[in-house]
């Protein structure tokens, strides 16, 4: 998964066609119980969605300005318009993680 350079990238990103941001961080638990099942997903849904990582702690502004507060969390975009989101500080199951794709517009 690529990770988020700059808030310029970010914007360009969630400019460009499908992409799901996942908020995360090092040091977080739930989110290290989730990085095995991440590449399982990403390749489902390549041929739709771009993947990338934020790092909370790098763009802790980003996530202030987007009201992600609990990680890890999920946020899709599609040409700039926000498509979903899937945010809390719970743990999250690859299959919950699946459901929200599933269910973007």
């Amino acid at each position: 998964m690529e990770n988020l350079q700059s808030i310029e990238q970010f914007e360009q990103l969630k400019a460009e066609g499908k992409t799901i941001f996942m908020f995360s961080a090092d040091w977080c638990g739930d989110c290290r119980f989730i990085d095995p099942v991440m590449p399982t997903i990403e390749e489902k849904y390549a041929e739709t969605y771009k993947f990338v990582k934020v790092d909370r702690d790098d763009f802790i502004d980003l996530c202030i300005q987007l009201d992600v507060f609990g990680i890890p969390s999920f946020i899709g975009y599609n040409n700039n318009e926000e498509t979903g989101r899937f945010v809390s500080k719970d743990r999250k199951t690859q299959e919950e993680i699946e459901a929200f794709i599933d269910g973007l517009k």
